[in-house]
């Protein structure tokens, strides 16, 4: 299976939300991450045959999908990052109306709705009514519905934002498991998502490719790129202002800065080893700040 994506662009008045983007994907998953606007949902929504590129062309095993776009949804599975759940239905039930829309012969329905809650661990709360699920087990649902056809083509969009840490780290792990035998676009802003379960990174801004690599290897990139420096609250804040600084935590002994900079910030500051969040911040040029 191969995903071709060749010179996409895609403009809205004089505003381009994507450039001139190729991209070439197999087996695995690939984390698109980047700023809000950088182009991630347009992406996935042209992917999923939902918005027409201004140019450019999409290939699905070859076939362009303006002209063949049945071919590609027919394997395609769709989390997008505004999910909605009818609030009467039950999960199981909610699960078999899709099936259904989705085309899938009764039998064969039913027996798919109970393999994809078994995927996603809702077997026990399956046929309580969506609106007691928490935040996470409502993205977990959505999941089992873009699995319900056994995709080649998974697109999920934003799929850890509002979640608690501990379901982030629960649908993380799910979407871990599914990339043996099909392709997975993730995207994401947030950094450790990726990091934890995407072989490939594509770093968007906007509307271009900033980098196209692996965790590893931009990791790499950035060592010895990332101090640690603790100071007086007005050098701190001279120090923010003049660098990229991730963390900023006030201390009794003062303020200890994490700052991603190609130099030495400041004579007491050390070198320590970087995380893919500095490594982003070193690519994109941003700076987020956590007080």
């Amino acid at each position: 299976m191969e995903l071709m994506i060749e010179h996409l662009s895609k403009r809205y008045g004089q505003h381009f939300a994507l450039r001139e983007l190729s991209l070439r994907c197999e087996r695995g998953m690939v984390g698109l991450v980047g700023p809000n606007g950088a182009g991630k949902t347009s992406l996935m929504r042209m992917i999923a045959t939902l918005l027409e590129p201004t140019e450019g062309t999409i290939r699905w095993n070859g076939q362009d999908i303006h002209t063949h776009g049945q071919a590609l949804r027919q394997v395609l599975g769709y989390l997008p990052q505004d999910f909605g759940v009818y609030p009467e239905f039950t999960g199981r039930q909610f699960l078999r109306y899709l099936a259904t829309m989705k085309g899938l012969p009764k039998p064969l329905a039913y027996r798919r709705v109970d393999e994809v809650l078994e995927i996603v661990q809702l077997e026990q709360v399956a046929d309580r009514k969506l609106p007691t699920y928490s935040g996470g087990m409502k993205q977990r649902i959505g999941i089992a519905q873009a699995l319900l056809n056994d995709p080649e083509l998974l697109i999920v969009d934003e799929p850890t934002v509002g979640l608690d840490p501990a379901e982030r780290v629960r649908f993380r792990t799910l979407l871990s498991t599914l990339t043996s035998n099909r392709i997975v676009l993730l995207s994401t802003h947030i950094i450790s998502d990726v990091e934890a379960v995407a072989n490939r990174l594509l770093i968007l801004q906007e509307g271009r490719v900033l980098a196209d690599t692996t965790p590893a290897a931009l990791l790499a990139q950035t060592a010895g790129r990332v101090w640690s420096v603790t100071t007086d609250q007005a050098t701190a804040l001279q120090l923010q202002a003049s660098y990229q600084v991730s963390t900023m935590v006030n201390q009794m002994h003062g303020v200890t800065l994490r700052i991603v900079s190609v130099t030495r910030p400041h004579a007491a500051a050390v070198a320590i080893d970087p995380s893919l969040e500095d490594a982003y911040l070193l690519a994109t040029g941003r700076q987020a700040v956590r007080l």
